[in-house]
C-alpha cells in the first residue's frame, strides 16, 4: 500500500503543496496550487472550466507530471508518475467518462489486472463472489454475471467505485459523479458515499452542482484561472457564495423558463410515430411530439433510452424505419443534415468535441463551417476573408468567446468557450428549430447561465427549442412543456412543468411508472384519442 505513517486525525492524509503545471503551450494550468483533505471527509473541488481541477487530479492520480510542488500521502512525500503509483498509494479515481469494458461483465470489470485463478484458469466463480463481498460491505449491491452494456448508468457508477475500492483506494477522486443519473440514482449513490466516509474512506467530489456540493460536502475548495481562491467549511457557505468566488461574480443559479406564448404557436417540429431498429434492438418505437414557435419542449430521460437516435433521426444523421419527420412545414424525412439545415435547423450536438467542432482548426473556421458557401462568407468561388473576419469577431463579442485570436484553435480553447463556439454558429443564422442535445453538459456555472440565456432569448424571437438534458433540474427549470423517453418510447407527457417534482419525473425515467402511449400521442399532438 506505499507509505503507511500514521498520521493524527487532525493531519491531512493528503496535501499537494506548491503544485504548478505549465503546458507546452503556454497555457497555465495549475500555479502554485496548495490543497489539503483530511482523512474521512468529503472534499468538494469547484471551479470553471479551465480553472484547473482536472489538471490538479491528473498530477494526483499520475497522468500529469507537475513543473513544481509536492505531494504528501499520510504524511509522507511521495512519487507519482503513473495510475499504477497512485493505486499502490491507496487513491483510486472515477473519471465522467467511465474505464469499464462493455462486452465483459461485472466481475470481470471489478477484478480486470487482479483477477482470481484456479491453476491457469479464471476462477469466474470466485470473481463473482469477491464484486457481491464488496458490493453488500459498501452497500453497492451489483449483479456480477450481468453485462456492462445491459446494466443502466448508475450501476456502471458503481462498477466503477466497487473497482476502485477492489484495489485498496482510500481516498477517492469522483469527477462529475452525477452528470447522467436520475434523483434517485443520486440519493442512492450520496448514501453509499456518506457510508464510505462513516468507514474512514476519503473522498474528493468534483462537480458544477453546487446544491449537491452543499448537501453532501464537509469542506470545499474553490479554483479559479489556476489558483486557490480559497477553502470554507460548506455549512458556513452558500451556494451564490461558492458561484462568486468560482466566478467572480454574481451568478443566476436558477433558469428562467421563457413565457408561454399567449396562444398554441406555429408547428416548427413535428414528428410522427418514429421507428428505428438497431441491431435487432427497437431504439425508437412510435415516437410521437411536436414543438411549437416560442416554446421550449424538454426531454427527460436516464441516458441510452432512444434520445441520441432521436436526435440523429430529427437532424439527418441516420434514416428511421418508419415515420416522418417536419420542420418548418416541409418533409424532412431521409433528407441529408445540409438539407434540414436549409429548412430552418440549427443543431447543438450532445458531444462538442466529435461532432461539435473540428478542434484542431481556428475559431473562425468552425464558425463558417455551417455557410462557408453563402453569402457573404462566400460568393460561390472563393471564400471572402474580410466578411468571414467581420463575423468572426461579430460572434466572439456578442458570444462572449474568451480567446486571443479568431485564429486560434478550437481545441485549444476551455470547454465552456469551446460550447460558445458551437452555440454562436448554431444560434446566428436565424434558425427556425433548435435541436439543443446536453447543451450544457460539462460546462462551469458561467457558462451554463450564458447557454440558458441564449436558449431563452431565441424562444423571444420565434424559434422552437427541443432541449434533450440529463440534468433533470435544468431541463424542468427551462421547458414549457415536458416528455420522457423510456427505452426508445415516450413514456410521459406533461403540458405544464410547474408543480411537478424531480422524484415525480425520475419515476418515470426509471420505468416504475408510465402513461398509457395512446393518451401521451394524443395529448401531445393536440387531437382526440384514436
Amino acid at each position: 500500500m506505499g507509505a503507511q505513517t500514521q498520521a493524527r486525525a487532525t493531519d491531512p492524509i493528503l496535501l499537494m503543496k506548491g503544485i504548478t503545471k505549465v503546458y507546452p503551450n503556454g497555457l497555465v494550468a495549475n500555479s502554485n496550487v496548495t490543497f489539503e483533505v483530511r482523512k474521512g471527509e468529503i472534499h468538494a473541488l469547484v471551479g470553471e472550466n479551465g480553472a484547473g481541477k482536472t489538471t490538479l487530479m491528473k498530477v494526483l492520480f499520475g497522468l500529469e507530471k507537475p513543473d513544481e510542488g509536492s505531494i504528501f500521502i499520510r504524511g509522507e512525500e511521495v512519487k507519482i508518475s503513473s495510475p499504477n503509483d497512485a493505486i499502490r498509494y491507496g487513491v483510486g479515481m472515477v473519471h465522467q467518462h467511465f474505464m469499464l469494458a462493455p462486452s465483459l461483465t461485472v466481475a470481470e470489470n471489478i477484478v480486470l489486472g487482479a483477477e482470481p485463478r484456479r491453476g491457469i484458469w479464471f476462477d469466474r466463480r470466485r470473481a463473482e463472489q469477491m464484486c457481491r463481498e464488496l458490493g453488500e460491505k459498501y452497500g453497492l449491491q451489483v449483479d456480477p454475471a450481468a453485462r456492462i452494456s445491459d446494466v443502466p448508468v448508475g450501476i456502471r457508477q458503481r462498477v466503477e467505485i466497487l473497482k476502485a475500492l477492489m484495489r485498496g483506494s482510500d481516498i477517492l477522486v469522483l469527477d462529475e459523479p452525477t452528470a447522467v443519473l436520475t434523483p434517485q440514482e443520486t440519493e442512492e449513490l450520496f448514501e453509499a458515499l456518506k457510508s464510505l466516509k462513516e468507514m474512514g474512506h476519503t473522498i474528493i467530489f468534483i462537480s458544477h452542482k453546487l446544491r449537491e456540493v452543499k448537501e453532501l460536502s464537509d469542506r470545499v475548495t474553490v479554483l479559479r484561472s489556476g489558483r486557490v481562491i480559497g477553502t470554507r467549511n460548506t455549512d458556513q457557505v452558500t451556494v451564490e457564495e461558492i458561484s462568486r468566488m468560482m466566478v467572480g461574480r454574481d451568478v443566476v443559479l436558477r433558469p428562467m423558463r421563457p413565457k408561454a406564448p399567449a396562444g398554441p404557436g406555429e408547428v416548427k417540429l413535428l414528428v410522427n410515430k418514429l421507428n428505428l431498429v438497431r441491431d435487432g434492438t427497437h431504439v425508437l418505437k412510435d415516437v410521437s411530439l411536436q414543438v411549437r414557435a416560442g416554446e421550449i419542449l424538454g426531454v427527460a430521460g436516464v441516458e441510452g433510452n432512444g434520445q441520441v437516435e432521436l436526435v440523429e433521426v430529427i437532424t439527418g444523421l441516420s434514416p428511421c424505419d418508419s415515420g416522418e419527420v417536419w420542420v418548418c412545414g416541409q418533409d424532412a424525412t431521409g433528407k441529408s443534415p445540409g438539407e434540414i439545415r436549409d429548412m430552418g435547423l440549427s443543431h447543438i450536438p450532445q458531444d462538442r468535441m466529435i461532432f461539435g467542432v473540428a478542434s484542431n482548426a481556428s475559431i473562425s473556421e468552425n464558425l463558417i463551417s455551417n455557410r462557408y458557401n453563402k453569402a457573404p462568407v462566400s460568393n460561390g468561388f472563393s471564400l471572402n476573408l474580410k466578411a468571414i473576419s467581420r463575423l468572426s469577431q461579430e460572434l466572439i463579442g456578442k458570444f462572449d468567446i474568451k480567446t486571443s485570436s479568431a485564429q486560434q484553435a478550437v481545441g485549444t480553447l476551455s470547454g465552456g468557450n469551446i460550447q460558445k463556439v458551437v452555440i454562436a454558429r448554431e444560434f446566428s443564422t436565424g434558425p427556425q428549430v433548435i435541436i439543443a442535445n446536453q447543451p450544457t453538459r460539462g460546462i462551469d456555472i458561467g457558462a451554463t447561465e450564458s447557454v440558458h440565456k441564449y436558449l431563452v432569448e431565441a424562444t423571444e424571437s420565434g424559434t422552437a427549442v427541443l432541449l434533450i438534458c440529463a440534468d433533470l433540474n435544468e431541463v424542468m427549470s427551462l421547458s414549457n412543456r415536458l416528455i420522457v423517453m423510456y427505452e426508445g418510447q415516450v413514456v410521459a407527457y406533461f403540458d405544464e412543468v410547474e408543480g411537478l417534482t424531480e422524484e415525480e419525473i425520475g419515476l418515470y425515467m426509471l420505468g416504475l411508472k408510465r402513461q398509457e402511449p395512446d393518451q401521451v400521442t394524443a395529448s401531445m399532438m393536440g387531437r382526440p384519442v384514436e
